[in-house]
């Protein structure tokens, strides 16, 4: 799947706010927000006149055309260059859970598939589940039947959801728990298949899916040797 991105915003908590809304009017409306805190010296804050604040990490699905359109409006207006406002980057995207789950996290940007990302042969894939809270260890226990060694998880926030409530036919929690799982490549699908039938959408995890391509990795000697 090429032209499709995880969009990171790292920001502090306050302007968050102002960069979800702006995503929002690009047509990238759908969002999961996580929390934690800056690790700046005091040196650098002090240089820069700057004071330690809790940061904001936004996840969001983008395409390559609606990134460009945020970017500029970052750059002119947001003045994302200037030091202590903030990071924004971009991770292609290598496979989601399905159509259902792509309209969802894609908001109302238009997408058209073209060829398979050029990071296709990474031998490792981090498979990123956003489900609702309460149901991360049913997931996990799904995910391990299927030959996942497990997964870290971490609590967001969901916004930007209105619109999927009409389209779905049911309510969609903002309180959300991510889940992030790394495996080895030919695992993936079946994962992800595992997951979706155990806790999609019609579910009431109402759990989304999708894969990001990891082009190295330390740790995983003992997971590789479990699978073999």
């Amino acid at each position: 799947m090429s032209e499709l991105y995880v969009m990171v915003t790292v920001t502090d908590r306050n302007r968050s706010i102002l960069f979800r809304k702006l995503y929002e009017e690009k047509g990238a409306t759908v969002s999961f927000t996580t929390f934690g805190r800056g690790t700046a010296t005091s040196e650098i804050l002090d240089a820069f006149g700057l004071e330690a604040w809790e940061k904001a990490v936004i996840h969001t699905l983008v395409t390559y055309d609606t990134f460009q359109v945020i970017k500029k409006d970052l750059e002119r207006h947001y003045m994302i260059d200037v030091p202590g406002t903030g990071i924004v980057f971009i991770i292609p995207v290598s496979s989601i859970g399905g159509k259902g789950q792509l309209s969802f996290l894609l908001g109302d940007q238009e997408f058209v598939k073209g060829e398979e990302s050029t990071l296709k042969d990474t031998e490792y894939e981090l498979i990123v589940v956003i489900t609702n809270q309460g149901f991360t260890e049913s997931i996990l226990t799904a995910a391990r039947f299927a030959n996942a060694g497990g997964g870290t998880v971490i609590h967001a926030k969901g916004s930007g959801m209105q619109g999927a409530e009409k389209f779905f036919g049911f309510e969609i929690a903002e309180e959300k728990e991510m889940i992030y799982i790394v495996t080895h490549k030919y695992n993936k699908n079946k994962i992800m298949r595992a997951v979706m039938d155990y806790a999609g959408l019609q579910t009431s995890a109402q759990a989304v899916c999708f894969s990001l391509p990891v082009t190295s990795t330390a740790g995983m000697r003992l997971i590789d040797q479990e699978e073999e």
